[in-house]
This record gives structure tokens, sequence and C-alpha cells, in this order.
């Protein structure tokens, strides 16, 4: 079976491998502007709506100006909107307009703008790092995980993390729903880039199909 499961990793993250924020055209540091944008996205990312909207309208929002939370506080409410619209993000584009200006506004009082006083306060506790993420209007226990999963390329200990939904890809293609032996499957592989692949097989299911067509190949 150790032989079927590596396969199956290798075909997944060589056809998925790819991290949300590298979708969305973040270039991942660990600096003010990037770090942001990040949780722009993870909160769109963690409403019931496709993922490839989420990421659509997380660049609108970055076209229109909106990249950090200076210009996105200062940003008009219909500004917002129209930026989330243009991205396809519709459904919850009024409310989510508010969250982020709201957001916006608590991270320049309370850490500068940068997320990085938010990291140093949780001082290296993830379960500080869930919960002060969790203080921002509209990320909740989901977009929490989210961001973590991905910024752990760039804070060390928020890594490695397989979060559930990452895990639930794994059920579907019928690996292992450990992390370490996940993460031993897959070897060099980034644990954020394995994650990433994992959570389109569970939220997609053609990503789990091809990746069983895949691997059958090999």
């Amino acid at each position: 079976m150790a032989g079927r499961d590596e396969r199956v990793v290798r075909a997944l993250v060589d056809a998925h491998g790819r991290t949300y924020a590298e979708e969305a055209g973040i270039g991942l540091k660990d600096t003010p502007q990037p770090l942001y944008r990040l949780l722009v996205l993870a909160h769109l990312l963690s409403a019931r709506i496709k993922g490839s909207i989420a990421v659509a309208s997380a660049r609108a929002l970055h076209e229109a100006g909106l990249r950090d939370p200076r210009r996105m506080a200062e940003a008009d409410w219909q500004e917002r909107v129209d930026a989330l619209g243009r991205g396809g993000y519709r459904r919850y584009d009024e409310r989510t307009a508010t969250q982020l200006g709201d957001g916006a506004e608590l991270l320049t009082e309370r850490w500068g703008g940068d997320l990085r006083g938010l990291r140093e306060e949780a001082d290296g506790d993830v379960g500080e790092l869930r919960r002060l993420l969790r203080e921002f209007p509209g990320v909740g226990p989901a977009g929490a995980d989210i961001f973590l999963r991905e910024v752990q390329r760039v804070w060390p200990e928020a890594a490695p993390l397989l979060d559930a939904k990452a895990l639930d890809g794994a059920r579907r293609l019928g690996l292992p729903q450990d992390q370490d032996r996940l993460l031993a499957l897959a070897g060099r592989t980034e644990p954020a880039v394995l994650a990433a692949a994992l959570v389109r097989a569970a939220i997609d299911k053609h990503v789990a199909e091809d990746t069983l067509s895949r691997a059958e190949d090999m």
C-alpha cells in the first residue's frame, strides 16, 4: 500500500501542488503587505463560495489598490463592494466589504498595520495565533486555519500543519489521515504545498478523480 500511497501523493502534488497564495498572485514573504493580502484571501476563502471566486476576488481587491490595511480602511465601502463584485464575490459582498474595512482598522490600531505584531504577541504559540486571527471580523476557525496552513511557509512555528480540511482530502484519496505519515509520503514537498493540494482534493471531486487516474498511470 505504501507504493500506491506514494504514487497518489506524487500525482496530487505534481498536478495540483500550488498554494492558494500563489494562485492569487501573492509572493508570500514575512513582510506587511503580502501577509495582509494573505489574511484577506483567507477571509474570502473561508466563505461558502468557490475557491476560484475567492482567489479572483482577492486579485480584484489588489488591482483596485486595496492591498494594505490603510488603503482598505480608507476606501469607500462601495469601492470595496465593487471590487468584490468584479471578482464574482457577490453573494457575500456587502457584509464582507464591511468586515474588511473593520478588520483593516483593527490591524492598524492594534498592530500598526503589520501582522508581524500579531505574531510577536502570540510568542510562538500557534493556539494563540489562531485565537488572535479569529478576532478579525469574518475570520472564524476555517479562516484562521487557511491563513496558518499558508503562512507556515514563512512562519516556521506554524509548521508543519495539515488542517482538518486537508485531512478530508487525504480521506477522499484513500490516503492515511495522519499528518506525520502524509508528510513522510510527500518527501521534500513543503507542508504548505501538500496542504493546499489535499484541500483541493477535498473540495473538488474532479481533482481527486484526476489524481487517482494519474496515479494509476505511474
